[in-house]
C-alpha cells in the first residue's frame, strides 16, 4: 500500500507520478501546488496561515501538521520569501536531523548565494539533497504552469525532480551543479528587470513632459526596439500608473537588488546603476509603495 501510495500511474500523461510537499503556499507557492495536484501527484502541503492550505485540500491535497511532517516526502519544493524564513525553516530549525535520508529539498526561493552554499553544506551533513530552482514568471504565468525554471544541483537530483519541473514550468534551465549558480542567476535576471523599470519610467517622464501620449509610445517602444515581456508588460503599467494587485512587490525587489549589490561587492565588481536604484527603492518604500507592485519605482520620476 505504501508502494502505491508514493509511485502511481497517472494515465493522462502515461508517466510514473509520485509524492511531493510543497512549503509554502504564497503567491508563486499555491499556484504551483495547485498545479502538482491537478497533473495527479500526491502534494503535501504546509503554510504558516491556513487558508491557501485550505484551497488546496479542496483541491485534493493532503495537509502537512508540520514542516518535519513535510519533509517526510521523498521530493519537497519550497516557495518561501528570503534567506531568513528559509534558514528558519530549514537550517537553523533542526528540521534536517528529522529528514529521511534520500529526500530531495528543491528551494524555489531566490536567496543569495552565500544562503545557497550554507543550505547545500548543511544538507548534505544529514543526507538530504538539494537542489536550487527558482523561477522567472509572474502569478500568471505560474498559474499557466509556463514557468522558466533556473535549476542548479547534483545532475542525479535535478534528473530525479525533472518531472514535477515538466508540470510546474514551460523549459528547465540547467545552470550547473552547484546551487548557488542558479540564484546568481535569477538575482542577475531581477537586477535588469529593475533596470528596465526605472529606463522606462524615465522615458514616459519626459515624453510626457513632451505632449506625447504614454500608452502610444509604450506601445511603440515595444512594438519595435523592445519586444518582450519586461518592457511590454512594465511598460503597460508605467503609463497606467498601474501598481495593485501586485504580481510583485517593491519590498521584495528591494531585497533583490541588495542580493544583487553583495554579489557585485563579493567579486570587487562596480554596479552604480544598483547604487541609483538603490536610492530608487527606498524613496518607493519610504513613500508607503511597499507593498505595490515594483514597477512603481517609475513614479519616483518627476512628471
Amino acid at each position: 500500500m505504501a508502494c502505491l501510495n508514493l509511485f502511481r500511474r497517472f494515465k493522462g500523461r502515461g508517466a510514473e507520478v509520485s509524492s511531493i510537499a510543497v512549503i509554502g503556499l504564497g503567491a508563486m507557492g499555491k499556484p504551483i501546488a495547485r498545479n502538482l495536484v491537478k497533473a495527479g501527484h500526491d502534494v503535501l502541503v504546509w503554510n504558516r496561515s491556513d487558508g491557501p492550505a485550505n484551497e488546496l485540500v479542496a483541491l485534493g491535497a493532503r495537509r502537512a501538521a508540520s514542516v518535519p511532517e513535510a519533509m517526510r516526502s521523498p521530493v519537497v519544493f519550497s516557495v518561501l520569501s528570503d534567506d531568513r524564513a528559509v534558514a528558519e525553516t530549514f537550517i537553523d530549525s533542526g528540521v534536517l536531523a528529522q529528514t529521511p535520508g534520500g529526500t530531495v529539498h528543491v528551494n524555489l526561493a531566490t536567496v543569495s548565494t552565500d544562503l545557497a552554499r550554507r543550505a547545500a553544506i548543511a544538507h548534505a551533513e544529514h543526507g538530504v539533497g538539494y537542489v536550487a530552482a527558482p523561477v522567472f514568471g509572474r502569478v500568471p504565468v505560474a498559474e499557466a504552469g509556463a514557468l522558466n525554471i533556473l535549476a542548479a544541483g547534483e545532475p542525479a537530483l535535478l534528473d530525479r525532480v525533472q518531472p514535477f519541473f515538466d508540470v510546474i514550468g514551460s523549459r528547465t534551465w540547467r545552470l550547473g551543479d552547484r546551487p548557488e549558480q542558479a540564484n546568481i542567476v535569477k538575482i542577475l535576471g531581477n537586477y535588469l528587470i529593475a533596470c528596465a523599470i526605472q529606463s522606462l519610467g524615465e522615458a514616459v517622464s519626459i515624453a510626457e513632459g513632451a505632449g506625447v501620449d504614454s500608452a502610444q509610445l509604450v506601445e511603440l517602444l515595444t512594438s519595435t526596439l523592445f519586444p518582450g515581456p519586461v518592457y511590454t508588460g512594465y511598460g503597460s503599467m508605467i503609463a497606467e500608473r498601474r501598481y495593485q494587485p501586485a504580481g510583485f512587490t517593491t519590498a521584495l525587489g528591494r531585497k533583490d537588488l541588495h542580493l544583487a549589490l553583495d554579489a557585485a561587492t563579493h567579486q570587487g565588481i562596480p554596479l552604480p546603476i544598483g547604487q541609483l536604484l538603490r536610492a530608487v527603492f527606498d524613496e518607493a518604500i519610504a513613500n508607503g509603495h511597499g507593498a505595490d507592485d515594483w514597477a512603481v519605482i517609475a513614479e519616483q520620476q518627476p512628471r
